[in-house]
Protein backbone atom coordinates (compact mmCIF):
# COMPACT_ATOMS: atom_id res chain seq x y z
CA UNK A 1 0.00 0.00 0.00
CA UNK A 2 1.14 3.47 -0.66
CA UNK A 3 2.19 5.95 1.60
CA UNK A 4 0.16 8.85 3.27
CA UNK A 5 0.85 12.61 1.42
CA UNK A 6 -0.22 15.23 4.07
CA UNK A 7 -1.19 18.77 3.19
CA UNK A 8 0.12 21.64 5.77
CA UNK A 9 -1.66 24.60 5.02
CA UNK A 10 0.16 27.69 7.11
CA UNK A 11 3.48 24.71 7.14
CA UNK A 12 5.48 27.86 8.25
CA UNK A 13 3.91 28.29 11.55
CA UNK A 14 5.88 27.82 14.46
CA UNK A 15 3.78 24.87 15.78
CA UNK A 16 4.46 23.10 12.70
CA UNK A 17 7.30 20.98 14.55
CA UNK A 18 4.62 19.63 16.97
CA UNK A 19 3.20 18.37 14.21
CA UNK A 20 5.86 16.89 12.59
CA UNK A 21 6.71 14.89 16.57
CA UNK A 22 3.44 13.13 15.82
CA UNK A 23 4.16 11.93 12.33
CA UNK A 24 7.21 10.58 14.12
CA UNK A 25 5.75 9.16 17.00
CA UNK A 26 3.02 7.34 15.65
CA UNK A 27 5.06 6.33 12.44
CA UNK A 28 4.34 2.52 12.91
CA UNK A 29 0.65 3.23 12.40
CA UNK A 30 0.80 6.05 9.67
CA UNK A 31 2.90 5.38 6.50
CA UNK A 32 3.36 8.81 5.48
CA UNK A 33 5.08 9.75 2.08
CA UNK A 34 5.26 12.93 2.07
CA UNK A 35 4.33 16.01 4.24
CA UNK A 36 4.08 19.77 1.87
CA UNK A 37 4.64 22.68 3.73
CA UNK A 38 2.50 24.98 2.59
CA UNK A 39 2.59 29.11 2.79
CA UNK A 40 2.27 32.14 1.19
CA UNK A 41 5.47 34.47 -0.11
CA UNK A 42 5.47 36.50 3.16
CA UNK A 43 6.05 33.42 5.07
CA UNK A 44 8.79 32.39 2.96
CA UNK A 45 11.56 32.98 5.32
CA UNK A 46 9.77 31.12 8.29
CA UNK A 47 8.52 28.55 6.18
CA UNK A 48 12.36 27.50 4.64
CA UNK A 49 13.73 27.54 8.50
CA UNK A 50 10.67 25.41 9.40
CA UNK A 51 11.40 23.04 6.48
CA UNK A 52 15.23 22.44 7.47
CA UNK A 53 14.02 21.48 11.01
CA UNK A 54 11.40 19.15 10.08
CA UNK A 55 13.80 17.22 7.47
CA UNK A 56 15.82 16.99 10.12
CA UNK A 57 13.31 15.51 12.39
CA UNK A 58 12.52 12.65 10.02
CA UNK A 59 16.20 12.11 9.57
CA UNK A 60 16.81 11.82 13.09
CA UNK A 61 13.90 9.02 13.22
CA UNK A 62 15.34 7.55 10.52
CA UNK A 63 12.11 7.86 8.35
CA UNK A 64 12.13 7.92 4.39
CA UNK A 65 8.93 10.89 4.42
CA UNK A 66 9.81 13.43 2.44
CA UNK A 67 9.36 17.02 3.73
CA UNK A 68 8.70 19.58 0.97
CA UNK A 69 8.13 23.49 1.29
CA UNK A 70 5.97 25.41 -1.40
CA UNK A 71 4.15 27.91 -2.18
CA UNK A 72 2.00 26.10 -4.43
CA UNK A 73 -1.40 25.35 -2.53
CA UNK A 74 -2.83 23.79 -5.28
CA UNK A 75 0.33 21.35 -6.56
CA UNK A 76 0.50 20.15 -2.69
CA UNK A 77 -2.74 19.35 -2.53
CA UNK A 78 -3.36 17.27 -5.59
CA UNK A 79 -3.76 13.49 -4.34
CA UNK A 80 -3.59 14.90 -0.97
CA UNK A 81 -5.11 12.12 1.97
CA UNK A 82 -5.51 14.47 4.67
CA UNK A 83 -5.34 18.63 4.60
CA UNK A 84 -4.35 20.36 7.67
CA UNK A 85 -5.18 24.40 8.03
CA UNK A 86 -3.40 26.40 10.88
CA UNK A 87 -2.96 29.47 9.40
CA UNK A 88 -3.56 32.88 10.36
CA UNK A 89 -4.93 35.38 7.68
CA UNK A 90 -2.65 39.00 8.68
CA UNK A 91 -0.17 37.23 11.01
CA UNK A 92 0.27 38.27 14.31
CA UNK A 93 0.47 41.86 13.73
CA UNK A 94 -3.44 41.10 12.63
CA UNK A 95 -3.67 39.19 15.95
CA UNK A 96 -2.15 42.36 18.04
CA UNK A 97 -4.81 44.89 16.21
CA UNK A 98 -7.30 42.26 17.20
CA UNK A 99 -6.73 42.60 20.76
CA UNK A 100 -6.46 45.89 21.47
CA UNK A 101 -9.16 47.59 19.38
CA UNK A 102 -11.62 46.49 21.45
CA UNK A 103 -9.85 47.70 24.83
CA UNK A 104 -10.79 51.60 24.07
CA UNK A 105 -14.72 50.70 24.27
CA UNK A 106 -13.95 48.70 28.03
CA UNK A 107 -14.22 45.57 25.75
CA UNK A 108 -12.01 42.41 26.15
CA UNK A 109 -9.78 42.14 22.99
CA UNK A 110 -8.98 38.19 22.56
CA UNK A 111 -8.14 36.34 19.47
CA UNK A 112 -10.56 33.76 19.08
CA UNK A 113 -13.63 35.25 21.55
CA UNK A 114 -15.76 38.31 21.68
CA UNK A 115 -14.76 41.09 19.15
CA UNK A 116 -10.98 40.16 18.29
CA UNK A 117 -11.85 36.74 17.68
CA UNK A 118 -14.80 37.72 15.32
CA UNK A 119 -12.18 39.91 13.29
CA UNK A 120 -10.26 37.02 12.74
CA UNK A 121 -13.29 34.70 11.48
CA UNK A 122 -14.53 37.38 9.14
CA UNK A 123 -10.40 37.57 7.83
CA UNK A 124 -10.33 33.81 7.68
CA UNK A 125 -13.94 32.49 6.06
CA UNK A 126 -12.68 33.60 2.61
CA UNK A 127 -9.35 32.08 2.91
CA UNK A 128 -10.87 28.50 3.86
CA UNK A 129 -13.34 28.53 1.26
CA UNK A 130 -10.88 29.28 -1.58
CA UNK A 131 -9.33 26.05 -0.04
CA UNK A 132 -11.84 24.12 0.06
CA UNK A 133 -13.01 24.86 -3.22
CA UNK A 134 -9.35 23.47 -4.37
CA UNK A 135 -9.62 20.66 -2.22
CA UNK A 136 -13.31 19.47 -4.18
CA UNK A 137 -11.31 19.84 -7.36
CA UNK A 138 -7.78 17.96 -6.12
CA UNK A 139 -8.49 15.60 -3.58
CA UNK A 140 -12.15 15.46 -2.78
CA UNK A 141 -11.91 12.51 -0.70
CA UNK A 142 -9.40 14.13 1.35
CA UNK A 143 -10.10 14.78 4.91
CA UNK A 144 -9.36 18.51 5.88
CA UNK A 145 -8.29 18.75 9.88
CA UNK A 146 -8.78 22.19 10.46
CA UNK A 147 -7.15 23.59 14.07
CA UNK A 148 -7.24 27.58 12.11
CA UNK A 149 -8.99 29.73 14.77
CA UNK A 150 -11.99 30.02 15.51
CA UNK A 151 -11.56 26.56 14.66
CA UNK A 152 -15.70 25.95 15.36
CA UNK A 153 -16.90 28.57 13.88
CA UNK A 154 -14.51 28.21 10.91
CA UNK A 155 -15.72 24.55 10.91
CA UNK A 156 -19.31 25.48 10.75
CA UNK A 157 -18.92 27.70 7.43
CA UNK A 158 -16.61 24.62 6.16
CA UNK A 159 -19.68 22.52 6.94
CA UNK A 160 -22.29 24.79 5.71
CA UNK A 161 -20.80 26.22 2.58
CA UNK A 162 -18.26 23.38 1.36
CA UNK A 163 -18.94 19.35 0.54
CA UNK A 164 -15.19 18.98 1.94
CA UNK A 165 -14.92 16.07 4.82
CA UNK A 166 -13.96 18.17 7.65
CA UNK A 167 -13.33 18.12 11.46
CA UNK A 168 -12.28 21.07 13.61
CA UNK A 169 -9.91 20.11 16.37
CA UNK A 170 -8.73 21.94 19.34
CA UNK A 171 -5.80 20.95 21.96
CA UNK A 172 -7.91 22.82 24.92
CA UNK A 173 -10.46 19.07 25.12
CA UNK A 174 -6.94 17.05 25.47
CA UNK A 175 -4.66 19.69 27.53
CA UNK A 176 -7.44 19.97 29.84
CA UNK A 177 -7.43 15.84 29.87
CA UNK A 178 -3.42 16.19 30.26
CA UNK A 179 -3.70 18.53 32.97
CA UNK A 180 -5.75 16.91 35.36
CA UNK A 181 -4.27 13.41 35.03
CA UNK A 182 -0.88 15.44 36.61
CA UNK A 183 -3.73 16.92 38.90
CA UNK A 184 -4.97 13.76 40.21
CA UNK A 185 -1.71 12.01 39.93
CA UNK A 186 -2.89 9.33 37.12
CA UNK A 187 -2.15 8.33 33.44
CA UNK A 188 -3.52 10.27 30.77
CA UNK A 189 -5.15 7.18 29.41
CA UNK A 190 -7.19 6.34 32.86
CA UNK A 191 -8.96 9.89 32.87
CA UNK A 192 -11.83 10.44 30.61
CA UNK A 193 -13.62 13.52 30.35
CA UNK A 194 -17.43 14.09 29.24
CA UNK A 195 -17.45 17.14 26.97
CA UNK A 196 -19.83 19.70 26.61
CA UNK A 197 -20.21 22.94 24.72
CA UNK A 198 -18.45 24.39 21.45
CA UNK A 199 -15.08 25.13 20.72
CA UNK A 200 -13.27 27.33 23.75
CA UNK A 201 -17.06 27.34 25.34
CA UNK A 202 -16.44 23.09 26.44
CA UNK A 203 -17.30 22.02 29.19
CA UNK A 204 -16.23 18.80 31.27
CA UNK A 205 -19.38 17.64 32.60
CA UNK A 206 -17.55 14.63 34.44
CA UNK A 207 -14.49 13.80 35.10
CA UNK A 208 -13.96 9.87 35.58
CA UNK A 209 -10.68 8.26 36.34
CA UNK A 210 -10.79 4.27 35.67
CA UNK A 211 -14.67 4.36 35.22
CA UNK A 212 -15.35 6.28 38.87
CA UNK A 213 -16.56 9.99 38.98
CA UNK A 214 -13.65 12.03 40.88
CA UNK A 215 -15.59 14.99 39.17
CA UNK A 216 -15.84 16.29 43.16
CA UNK A 217 -11.98 15.77 43.95
CA UNK A 218 -11.07 17.92 40.86
CA UNK A 219 -13.41 20.62 41.52
CA UNK A 220 -11.75 20.49 45.17
CA UNK A 221 -8.64 20.77 43.99
CA UNK A 222 -9.04 23.39 41.74
CA UNK A 223 -10.53 25.53 44.65
CA UNK A 224 -7.55 25.36 46.26
CA UNK A 225 -5.91 26.70 43.71
CA UNK A 226 -4.56 24.20 41.33
CA UNK A 227 -4.00 25.26 37.93
CA UNK A 228 -5.71 24.44 35.48
CA UNK A 229 -4.79 27.19 32.75
CA UNK A 230 -3.15 27.99 29.19
CA UNK A 231 0.16 29.21 28.27
CA UNK A 232 -1.98 32.06 26.56
CA UNK A 233 -4.71 33.18 29.36
CA UNK A 234 -4.23 34.57 32.14
CA UNK A 235 -4.01 31.96 35.29
CA UNK A 236 -6.53 33.95 37.35
CA UNK A 237 -7.97 31.62 40.30
CA UNK A 238 -11.45 30.10 40.36
CA UNK A 239 -13.94 31.06 42.76
CA UNK A 240 -14.55 28.17 44.96
CA UNK A 241 -18.10 28.95 45.39
CA UNK A 242 -18.81 29.49 42.11
CA UNK A 243 -17.43 26.23 41.09
CA UNK A 244 -19.15 24.37 44.17
CA UNK A 245 -22.32 25.53 42.38
CA UNK A 246 -21.51 25.02 39.00
CA UNK A 247 -20.38 20.91 39.74
CA UNK A 248 -18.71 20.98 36.23
CA UNK A 249 -15.01 21.36 34.71
CA UNK A 250 -15.25 24.78 32.89
CA UNK A 251 -12.38 25.35 30.35
CA UNK A 252 -9.21 28.26 30.98
CA UNK A 253 -11.44 30.00 27.67
CA UNK A 254 -14.25 30.28 30.09
CA UNK A 255 -12.21 33.11 31.95
CA UNK A 256 -13.12 35.77 29.50
CA UNK A 257 -17.04 34.91 30.36
CA UNK A 258 -16.88 34.45 34.38
CA UNK A 259 -14.25 36.65 34.99
CA UNK A 260 -14.72 39.57 31.93
CA UNK A 261 -14.06 42.74 34.50
CA UNK A 262 -10.54 40.82 35.97
CA UNK A 263 -9.34 39.92 32.87
CA UNK A 264 -10.35 43.01 30.49
CA UNK A 265 -8.70 44.92 33.85
CA UNK A 266 -5.78 42.73 33.03
CA UNK A 267 -5.39 43.27 29.56
CA UNK A 268 -5.57 47.16 29.67
CA UNK A 269 -2.84 47.33 32.09
CA UNK A 270 -1.01 45.02 29.54
CA UNK A 271 -1.82 47.13 26.59
CA UNK A 272 -1.17 50.62 28.23
CA UNK A 273 2.37 52.28 27.91
CA UNK A 274 4.81 50.54 30.02
CA UNK A 275 2.90 47.01 30.23
CA UNK A 276 4.26 43.82 29.30
CA UNK A 277 1.57 44.22 25.58
CA UNK A 278 -1.10 42.44 24.37
CA UNK A 279 -0.48 38.07 23.86
CA UNK A 280 -0.10 38.66 20.21
CA UNK A 281 3.14 40.92 20.86
CA UNK A 282 4.65 39.14 23.76
CA UNK A 283 3.89 35.59 21.56
CA UNK A 284 5.93 37.78 18.85
CA UNK A 285 8.66 38.06 20.93
CA UNK A 286 8.50 33.72 21.89
CA UNK A 287 8.33 33.45 18.04
CA UNK A 288 11.49 35.46 17.40
CA UNK A 289 13.30 32.88 19.46
CA UNK A 290 11.76 30.28 18.19
CA UNK A 291 12.79 30.13 15.00
CA UNK A 292 16.32 31.47 16.15
CA UNK A 293 16.37 27.61 17.70
CA UNK A 294 15.09 26.36 14.32
CA UNK A 295 17.68 27.61 12.24
CA UNK A 296 20.33 25.60 14.23
CA UNK A 297 22.11 22.96 11.97
CA UNK A 298 22.29 20.87 15.18
CA UNK A 299 18.85 21.13 16.25
CA UNK A 300 16.33 17.67 14.97
CA UNK A 301 13.98 17.42 17.42
CA UNK A 302 10.85 18.93 18.93
CA UNK A 303 12.47 22.09 21.16
CA UNK A 304 10.78 22.26 24.51
CA UNK A 305 10.70 26.38 24.32
CA UNK A 306 8.13 25.74 21.44
CA UNK A 307 5.46 24.83 24.70
CA UNK A 308 5.76 28.89 25.57
CA UNK A 309 4.18 29.30 22.50
CA UNK A 310 0.49 27.75 23.70
CA UNK A 311 0.46 24.54 21.29
CA UNK A 312 0.86 22.06 24.13
CA UNK A 313 -0.30 18.61 23.06
CA UNK A 314 -1.02 19.89 19.18
CA UNK A 315 0.34 16.70 17.66
CA UNK A 316 -0.83 14.55 20.16
CA UNK A 317 -4.28 15.97 19.33
CA UNK A 318 -3.79 15.99 15.69
CA UNK A 319 -2.57 12.87 14.56
CA UNK A 320 -4.31 10.78 16.86
CA UNK A 321 -7.14 12.00 15.28
CA UNK A 322 -5.78 11.08 11.23
CA UNK A 323 -4.72 7.56 12.89
CA UNK A 324 -8.00 7.04 14.22
CA UNK A 325 -9.50 8.10 10.49
CA UNK A 326 -6.77 6.38 8.72
CA UNK A 327 -7.13 3.44 10.56
CA UNK A 328 -10.66 2.98 11.45
CA UNK A 329 -10.01 3.00 14.86
CA UNK A 330 -13.59 3.72 15.97
CA UNK A 331 -12.52 5.34 19.50
CA UNK A 332 -13.12 8.61 21.38
CA UNK A 333 -11.80 12.22 20.46
CA UNK A 334 -13.42 15.37 21.29
CA UNK A 335 -13.37 17.42 18.15
CA UNK A 336 -15.49 19.78 16.36
CA UNK A 337 -18.24 18.43 14.27
CA UNK A 338 -22.19 18.81 13.37
CA UNK A 339 -24.87 18.53 16.52
CA UNK A 340 -26.55 16.20 14.31
CA UNK A 341 -28.76 16.14 17.35
CA UNK A 342 -27.02 15.23 19.98
CA UNK A 343 -27.16 18.50 22.38
CA UNK A 344 -31.37 19.44 22.30
CA UNK A 345 -32.16 22.74 21.73
CA UNK A 346 -29.38 23.64 19.07
CA UNK A 347 -29.48 23.14 15.36
CA UNK A 348 -29.09 19.96 13.73
CA UNK A 349 -26.75 21.33 11.48
CA UNK A 350 -24.90 23.61 14.16
CA UNK A 351 -20.75 22.61 15.44
CA UNK A 352 -20.52 21.93 18.56
CA UNK A 353 -17.47 20.01 20.34
CA UNK A 354 -18.06 17.39 21.98
CA UNK A 355 -16.53 14.01 22.50
CA UNK A 356 -17.38 11.75 19.14
CA UNK A 357 -16.60 7.89 17.93
CA UNK A 358 -14.26 8.25 15.22
CA UNK A 359 -13.79 5.68 12.24
CA UNK A 360 -13.04 6.26 8.73
CA UNK A 361 -16.34 7.54 7.95
CA UNK A 362 -15.49 10.64 10.74
CA UNK A 363 -17.21 11.59 13.63
CA UNK A 364 -20.22 10.20 15.47
CA UNK A 365 -21.25 12.03 18.30
CA UNK A 366 -22.43 10.97 21.74
CA UNK A 367 -25.75 11.85 22.72
CA UNK A 368 -25.59 14.62 25.20
CA UNK A 369 -29.52 15.26 25.26
CA UNK A 370 -30.83 18.21 27.26
CA UNK A 371 -27.88 20.36 28.81
CA UNK A 372 -28.46 21.80 32.62
CA UNK A 373 -29.23 25.67 32.66
CA UNK A 374 -25.87 26.20 34.57
CA UNK A 375 -24.44 26.31 30.59
CA UNK A 376 -27.34 25.78 28.49
CA UNK A 377 -28.33 29.63 28.30
CA UNK A 378 -24.42 30.50 27.31
CA UNK A 379 -23.90 28.17 24.81
CA UNK A 380 -27.53 28.79 23.09
CA UNK A 381 -25.97 33.04 22.94
CA UNK A 382 -22.57 32.00 21.81
CA UNK A 383 -24.18 29.47 19.03
CA UNK A 384 -26.13 32.31 18.00
CA UNK A 385 -23.82 35.08 17.65
CA UNK A 386 -21.43 31.95 15.38
CA UNK A 387 -24.17 31.46 13.34
CA UNK A 388 -24.62 34.62 12.58
CA UNK A 389 -20.86 35.47 12.13
CA UNK A 390 -20.67 32.68 9.74
CA UNK A 391 -23.46 34.26 7.56
CA UNK A 392 -21.51 38.02 7.97
CA UNK A 393 -18.36 36.55 7.31
CA UNK A 394 -19.39 34.41 3.58
CA UNK A 395 -21.79 36.84 2.38
CA UNK A 396 -20.11 40.41 3.67
CA UNK A 397 -23.41 41.26 5.22
CA UNK A 398 -22.98 44.26 7.78
CA UNK A 399 -26.13 43.70 9.15
CA UNK A 400 -25.35 40.10 10.09
CA UNK A 401 -22.27 41.53 11.32
CA UNK A 402 -24.04 44.19 13.53
CA UNK A 403 -26.11 41.37 14.94
CA UNK A 404 -23.48 38.82 15.28
CA UNK A 405 -21.67 41.24 17.97
CA UNK A 406 -24.74 42.28 19.44
CA UNK A 407 -25.26 38.79 20.49
CA UNK A 408 -22.45 38.14 21.48
CA UNK A 409 -22.17 37.99 25.46
CA UNK A 410 -18.54 40.06 25.26
CA UNK A 411 -20.11 42.87 24.03
CA UNK A 412 -22.14 45.32 26.65
CA UNK A 413 -24.50 47.57 24.17
CA UNK A 414 -25.59 47.59 20.72
CA UNK A 415 -23.79 51.14 20.62
CA UNK A 416 -20.68 49.90 21.49
CA UNK A 417 -21.62 46.72 18.70
CA UNK A 418 -21.72 49.54 16.36
CA UNK A 419 -18.28 51.36 17.20
CA UNK A 420 -16.59 47.92 17.57
CA UNK A 421 -18.20 47.03 13.78
CA UNK A 422 -16.80 50.30 12.41
CA UNK A 423 -13.04 50.00 13.20
CA UNK A 424 -13.16 46.13 12.86
CA UNK A 425 -14.38 46.80 9.33
CA UNK A 426 -11.80 49.67 8.85
CA UNK A 427 -8.68 48.12 10.50
CA UNK A 428 -9.38 45.10 8.15
CA UNK A 429 -10.39 46.48 5.01
CA UNK A 430 -6.78 44.93 3.26
CA UNK A 431 -8.38 41.11 4.43
CA UNK A 432 -11.91 41.43 3.73
CA UNK A 433 -13.14 41.36 -0.05
CA UNK A 434 -16.49 40.44 1.18
CA UNK A 435 -17.16 43.66 2.40
CA UNK A 436 -15.88 45.43 -0.60
CA UNK A 437 -18.89 47.62 -0.88
CA UNK A 438 -19.19 48.61 2.48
Amino acid sequence: MSGLKIAVIGGGSSYTPELIDGFIKRATELPVDEIQLVDIPEGQHKLDIVAGLARRMVVEAGLSTVISATMDRRAALTGADFVVTQFRVGGLAARARDERFPLKYNVLGQETTGPGGFAKALRTIPVILDICRDISELCPDAWLINFTNPAGLITEAIYKYTKVKCLGLCNVPIHLRMTIAKMLDAKADDIFIDFAGLNHLVWGRKVYHKGVDVTAAVLEKMQDGAALTMKNIPDLKWDGDFLHSLGMVPCPYHRYYYMTDSLLAEEQAAAAKGGAGTRAEIVQAVEENLFKLYQNPDLNEKPAELEKRGGAYYSDAAVSLISAIYNDKREIHTVNTLNQGAISGLLANCVIETNCIIGKNGATPLTLGVLPPEIAGLIQQVKAYEILAVEAGVHGDRNKALQALANNPLVPSVGVAKQLLADLLSLNADYLPQFKDC
